[in-house]
C-alpha cells in the first residue's frame, strides 16, 4: 500500500495498516516529511499511545514501483499537478482509493442518469487528474475521523476511525471488500457502500458551509453555530445543495437543523480549513463549494447563498494569498 500524501489522514491510514502487519507500507513524500518518514517510520500519536510501523519513503513514484494499493491523501487542489506522476505506481491491477475531502473528480463516472459522465473542472480543470487514473481502478472513500499534523512526519489522531468504501459504479466487488478487510484490523470501522456517491453527498453537505464560514471569520464551529443569523445563512446554503443532491440522485435524508445539532455537540473545534488558513495553507474551497456551484449549474438549481458564500470566503482567501487569483 502506498500513502500518497503523508500528512495527517495519511498518517493514520498507513501508521495504522503498517502497525497491524496487514501490509507493507510505502509513501510518497518530500521535504521534512520524507526526511522524517525514511528516519524514524510511521509515528502517530494515539489515546492509546504512540503507534508506529515501518515505510519506504520515496519522492519518486519509479523509485517505489507498482503497488497494490495507492491512498490519495493530498488536499484535491494538489491533484491536477501530481496526477500525472503517478504512473510508475499504478499497474492494472492497482485500487486507487482517493481519501480526500470534497466531490471528486470521478464522482459522475458511472453515476447513471443523465449526469453520468460529467466532468467537473472546479476540481479537474484540465482533465489531467481523470486522464492519469483510469476510473476502472478507483474505489470510492469516505473518512470520517480527525487527526492533525504535529510535525513533519509525526500525526496525532484526535477522533474518529470511520471509513466508507465503495464502486464508483455501485454495487459490490471483490476488491472492495479485500480492501475492508484489510483496513479493519488496521482499527477502522470499515462500511461497504453500493453507492459511495450519496455517502459523499452527505459528508459534503455538513462540511461545506462550516469550513468556509469558519476560514472567512476564524471562528469555531460552537460560536458559528450560536450566530442566529449565521446559522440561518448555513441552512439556507444546506438547503441549495440539498435540492442538487436530490436533482442528481443524491438525495439527503436528515433536515439542515439536525444536521447542525449534530455538529454542536462536537463544540469548539476548529475546522480543517481554519486551521488551513491559520497555516497559511492553501484552502479546499473548490473540491467543497466552487465544484458544488458547477454542479448545481449543470442541474438547473440556482444558488444565491452558495453563490455569497464562495465569493466572500475566495476574495478573503485571494487577499491572505490562500487561493489563485483569477
Amino acid at each position: 500500500m502506498c500513502i500518497v500524501g503523508a500528512g495527517a489522514v495519511g498518517s493514520v491510514i498507513g501508521g495504522r495498516v503498517a502497525a497491524s502487519g496487514g501490509a507493507t507500507t510505502t509513501a510518497l513524500a518530500r521535504g521534512g516529511t520524507l526526511a522524517a518518514l525514511r528516519a524514524h517510520g510511521w509515528r502517530l500519536h494515539t489515546a492509546d499511545g504512540l503507534v508506529t510501523g515501518p515505510v519506504t519513503a520515496s519522492d519518486d513514484p519509479a523509485e517505489l514501483g507498482e503497488q497494490d494499493v495507492v491512498v490519495l491523501t493530498v488536499k484535491a487542489h494538489a491533484l491536477p499537478a501530481l496526477a500525472p506522476a503517478l504512473g510508475p505506481l499504478i499497474g492494472a491491477d492497482t485500487v486507487v482509493v482517493p481519501a480526500i475531502n470534497g466531490v471528486p473528480w470521478w464522482f459522475f463516472d458511472g453515476i447513471g442518469g443523465p449526469f453520468d459522465g460529467l466532468r467537473l473542472r472546479a476540481v479537474d480543470p484540465d482533465g489531467s487528474v481523470a486522464a492519469a487514473i483510469p476510473t476502472a481502478n478507483l474505489a470510492g472513500c469516505v473518512v470520517h475521523l480527525s487527526a492533525s499534523v504535529v510535525e513533519p512526519g509525526l500525526a496525532r489522531h484526535h477522533a474518529g476511525n470511520g471509513l466508507i468504501l465503495g464502486e464508483p459504479r455501485g454495487g459490490t466487488s471483490k476488491r472492495v471488500d479485500a480492501l475492508a478487510e484489510l483496513l479493519t484490523p488496521a482499527g477502522f470501522a470499515v462500511t461497504v457502500s453500493t453507492r459511495i456517491q450519496n455517502e459523499i453527498w452527505y459528508k459534503l453537505w455538513g462540511n461545506m458551509t462550516m469550513n468556509p464560514i469558519s476560514a472567512l471569520t476564524g471562528a469555531t464551529a460552537d460560536r458559528i453555530l450560536d450566530d442566529d443569523l449565521v446559522d440561518g445563512f448555513i441552512r439556507a446554503v444546506m438547503g441549495e445543495a440539498a435540492a442538487i443532491g436530490e436533482r442528481i440522485g443524491c438525495p439527503i435524508a436528515q433536515t439542515a437543523a439536525d444536521r447542525n445539532a449534530v455538529t454542536r455537540r462536537l463544540g469548539a473545534f476548529k475546522t480543517s480549513m481554519l486551521q488551513d488558513a491559520e497555516a497559511g495553507r492553501p484552502l479546499e474551497l473548490d473540491a467543497m463549494v466552487t465544484v458544488v456551484r458547477e454542479i448545481g449549474a449543470a442541474a438547473g438549481v440556482a444558488t444565491p447563498y452558495m453563490n455569497a458564500l464562495l465569493g466572500l470566503t475566495r476574495l478573503a482567501a485571494r487577499e491572505r494569498g490562500l487561493y489563485p487569483a483569477p
